[in-house]
């Protein structure tokens, strides 16, 4: 997730009801019974601006039995040293496996080491398993099942749940028995994500809505008490932005550049709208296959109900 993509939609921060967020972040601190959470808040001069509100490294499970840690962060030494000293405060629990939500470098940069301190396995989507096999050697990588319960300490269970969009290997965990929602980049804490297929993600989003979580842990920004809603607001922000993108091409907008002129602010940062352009054509590309816009050569029209 980059500054870009993530930071774009209508300063998006400050549209999001701060109701929807738990608490203010500690460092370390433990979300509810079996959760736990070291809290990476970035340098604004470097890394904060790309991943807004920080990121979140999750331990899950009995610290008395077993756990399971989602995502390992970037490959920085003080983000490795921060998680590694966070997991020797919680005592060293066993570790059953590092859950992988999805392929980019801000959750798996970190795995070398970490996946070498804490002895255990690698879980990721399968479309994902090959790279980090090369990656981390024979047998430290095992593919997921969709659907999956994946066991921790405490007799608690993860299901994993497909949800392309934002990438094609991305997996969201699911605690049924305190309704928890571990949502990668799907859905994050303080601003809207970035999406590489809108069909699939809108299908991601409805998948995680009919679970009913009361917390969503993103991957990254503050925890989100009422899931329910946070995940309604993501849908409808999405809808609401392709009627824009219609309206726009009926209106006469051809191009790209002529619909982010004609749906974004004029006064839209000049290093965001390369990030605009993105995302309308994200938009168009979800249009063109549901076969209700057309495109000839780099103009486009809506098609006729």
């Amino acid at each position: 997730m980059t500054l870009t993509r993530a930071c774009l939609a209508d300063n998006i921060r400050s549209a999001i009801n701060s109701s929807l967020y738990v608490y203010p972040i500690e460092e370390n601190m433990q979300i509810a019974d079996n959760i736990y959470s070291t809290h990476i808040q970035e340098d604004p001069n470097t890394f904060g601006a790309m991943h807004p509100g920080g990121t979140q490294i999750y331990f899950v499970g009995d610290t008395n039995d077993s756990m399971v840690m989602i995502d390992s962060g970037e490959p920085y030494r003080a983000w490795t040293r921060q998680i590694l000293d966070y997991y020797a405060e919680l005592g060293r629990p066993r570790m059953s496996a590092i859950l992988v939500t999805h392929g980019h470098e801000d959750h798996i940069g970190g795995l070398d080491r970490i996946q070498e301190e804490l002895g255990c396995v690698v879980r990721c989507h399968p479309k994902l398993s090959s790279y980090l096999t090369e990656r981390l050697g024979a047998g430290c990588v095992e593919p997921i099942k969709s659907r999956e319960v994946i066991l921790t300490g405490g007799g608690l269970g993860l299901r994993a749940l497909f949800t392309p969009g934002h990438e094609v290997n991305h997996i969201s965990y699911f605690m049924r028995e305190q309704r928890t929602l571990f949502s990668g980049d799907t859905i994050l804490g303080n601003s809207s994500s970035s999406v590489r297929n809108l069909k699939e993600y809108m299908a991601s989003l409805e998948l995680l809505a009919r679970q009913r979580p009361a917390l969503i842990c993103p991957g990254h920004g503050q925890l989100i008490r009422d899931g329910v809603k946070r995940i309604q607001w993501y849908i409808d922000h999405r809808n609401s932005r392709e009627e824009q993108v219609i309206k726009a091409l009926a209106g006469g907008a051809g191009s790209v550049d002529e619909v982010v002129r004609s749906v974004y602010p004029r006064n839209l940062r000049k290093n965001l709208r390369g990030a605009a352009a993105r995302n309308v054509t994200t938009h168009l590309a979800k249009l063109l296959e549901e076969g209700r816009v057309s495109q000839d050569a780099a103009t486009y029209s809506v098609n006729e109900a």
